[in-house]
């Protein structure tokens, strides 16, 4: 079907916001008013720029208060409406959007507003326009979709039909099973939009965030199951008031929401991409750094050893059970210290991975590779971070370790790093692999990576969190594999700095976090110290055994517990935006320790003012 979206969606100019719209591959666009009274160009040439860009202008928006009012106002109203109708002649606007009146003037009476509608319908069809009559969840007097069209029936004018908005039905909580009974031909046009669900004024809550579709918590795609059955032949168009929006960038805003709207149509059968590849484990996490020294100094405090470097680039593997991180020291990386950069997925189909992450508009990575380099397929999340899929190691395709030279049994002056001091070498802590991934997002970006990584990936999304932070509000969010081989914490915070609200992180699985974290320590490691008050809280909220609290405290363990079973991490400090955490996770355990996640970053604020992180 054709997709379409209105420019209040994107952030710019009106010229910027069709660009935008263009690039991303839409076929039209709603035009806002307030964008064309805001444009300098006039109606003639947004009309031919829409046609040099590709695009069809499939709606104008928005007229309002127009119906059910007194004979004098409706008067001024039609007077009105022949204007926007004369400008839309010179748009090439065949559509326009009537939304149902607000105004304190109108009248709880259909048979008026049926009548009067008729009248607008008559004028419209002067100048070759459709009307397209929206009941607004907040209207005065019609606020439900099958309010709507019951008034549209009622004026029986061919000119006139309804549009069906998903946020004003759903938001409503009205049943939209009812959308059947309307003629196809009468649905003049479908706008959607998602949200999160919210126990607010319905007003507020539609203008500030709405979000597309698969990125809140309405069945949207049940709704368009709904309109598709009655054989509407209209676009699919997103019309999405919200304020990150409209503060982003829109050629990148532009992209997530046709995202939003290939998932949607696969989801409803419309189109059949290829399918999502979901990853059956986590092969490496690659760390950039300008400075080696003190990442590498932690790893080989959490037990990692050196085990391989990459034979044509600056790149070592370092390795402690399955659990894998790449250190990159590269020349022309970044020099704002250590970040997470990059992330490789087993995959079973690295081929096909990539076929679904290009067909849903994710961005294709360049490598440059020598023909003996293994073939490794990436595409780019929202935030920036790498993701390259990985084929499982076979003997007849060994994959990409098969880049690295063993180094395992090499001193290591002889493979240009650094001789430990005596009593220095790695002592092992007991992981065995990760056991997730904590990636921060840039603010305009948290809604977007969910729906990335649930649609590309094939990762399950679960429910968001919120954390309270000193200096603001986190916002978090998991996405993972049914059975938990792969496990990614999203998040985005106000809080600025290399703390913990703004750095990326590494949780190391262990059997027994009391024995990694005191071998840790012993090797030198600087565990996180965490407040007293907080363990006095524990005390009072769990039983534990004589000494386990006490140990729990020396060492900076938190402990956590849900129906599953328990959760006890602790966290190394920082090293530019990266730190380590150990983990101990009963089976069924399902959570990421967010009960803890304000003493932590709390505890990672102080360190940083007091030691510098």
């Amino acid at each position: 079907m054709r997709t379409s979206i209105a420019t209040v969606s994107l952030s710019g100019s009106l010229t910027e916001k069709l660009t935008a719209a263009s690039r991303a591959g839409f076929d039209g666009v709603e035009i806002f008013e307030n964008d064309l009274l805001a444009s300098p160009l006039p109606p003639e040439e947004i009309r031919a720029r829409c046609a040099d860009l590709g695009l069809a202008i499939e709606l104008y928006q928005p007229m309002r208060d127009i119906e059910a009012v007194p004979e004098a106002e409706f008067a001024r109203n039609l007077r009105r409406a022949r204007h926007k109708f004369e400008v839309m002649r010179r748009l090439g606007a065949d559509t326009v959007l009537v939304c149902s009146s607000v105004s304190p003037l109108a009248e709880d009476d259909d048979a008026l507003a049926a009548g009067q509608l008729s009248q607008l319908g008559d004028l419209a069809q002067e100048f070759g326009v459709r009307v397209a009559y929206e009941a607004l969840a907040w209207g005065r007097h019609v606020s439900t979709y099958d309010h709507a069209w019951r008034i549209v029936e009622a004026a029986g004018h061919p000119a006139l039909g309804t549009c069906l908005d998903s946020f004003h039905i759903l938001s409503r909580g009205s049943d939209p099973k009812g959308i059947a009974d309307i003629p196809g031909e009468k649905i003049f046009f479908l706008q959607l939009a998602d949200a999160p669900l919210l126990a607010m004024d319905v007003l507020q809550w539609s203008r500030h965030y709405r979000c597309f579709p698969g990125q809140g918590g309405f069945d949207v795609a049940g709704l368009v199951r709904h309109v598709l059955s009655t054989g509407y032949d209209g676009p699919l168009s997103l019309e999405i008031f919200n304020d990150v929006f409209r503060q982003a960038e829109a050629g990148p805003t532009a992209v997530d929401a046709q995202r939003s709207l290939l998932v949607l149509q696969e989801t409803v059968g419309l189109s059949e991409p290829p399918a999502p590849v979901v990853p059956t484990g986590i092969a490496f996490a690659e760390l950039v750094t300008p400075d080696a020294e003190p990442v590498t100094a932690l790893l080989a405090a959490l037990g990692f050893t050196r085990t391989a470097r990459h034979r044509g680039k600056p790149v070592d593997l370092w390795q402690q059970g399955e659990a894998r991180i790449l250190v990159n020291t590269g020349p022309a990386l970044r020099r704002d210290g250590t970040a997470l950069a990059a992330i490789g997925l087993e995959s079973p189909d690295p081929e096909g991975a990539a076929r679904r992450a290009e067909a849903l508009l994710a961005p294709v990575l360049p490598r440059r590779r020598t023909p003996e380099d293994a073939r490794l397929d990436a595409v780019a999340a929202p935030d920036g971070t790498e993701l390259f899929f990985c084929a499982p190691e076979t003997p007849e395709l060994p994959g990409w370790r098969a880049d690295f030279a063993d180094t395992s049994g090499q001193l290591p002056q002889e493979i240009g790093a650094e001789r430990p001091a005596p009593g220095q070498l790695p002592t092992a802590t007991g992981v065995h692999r990760i056991d997730h991934l904590a990636l921060t997002q840039p603010w305009h970006h948290f809604d977007e990576a969910t729906l990335f990584h649930r649609s590309v990936l094939g990762l399950q999304a679960q429910e968001s969190v919120d954390v309270a932070d000193p200096y603001g509000l986190l916002r978090s969010r998991a996405v993972t594999t049914p059975d938990g081989s792969v496990r990614i914490a999203l998040s985005v915070g106000a809080a600025p700095g290399e703390d913990g609200a703004h750095a990326q992180h590494i949780a190391l699985a262990t059997d027994d976090v009391v024995a990694a974290a005191r071998r840790f320590r012993d090797s030198g490691g600087r565990l996180l110290r965490i407040p007293a008050n907080y363990y006095d809280d524990l005390a009072a909220r769990f039983d534990f055994s004589e000494g386990e609290l006490e140990t729990y405290q020396d060492l900076g363990i938190l402990y956590d517990r849900d129906a599953g079973g328990a959760f006890r991490h602790c966290y190394t400090r920082t090293v530019g935006r990266v730190f380590f955490e150990l983990v101990q996770r009963e089976p069924g355990y399902r959570g990421y320790g967010a009960q803890n996640a304000p003493v932590r970053l709390a505890a990672q604020h102080t360190a940083k003012r007091l030691t510098g992180g």
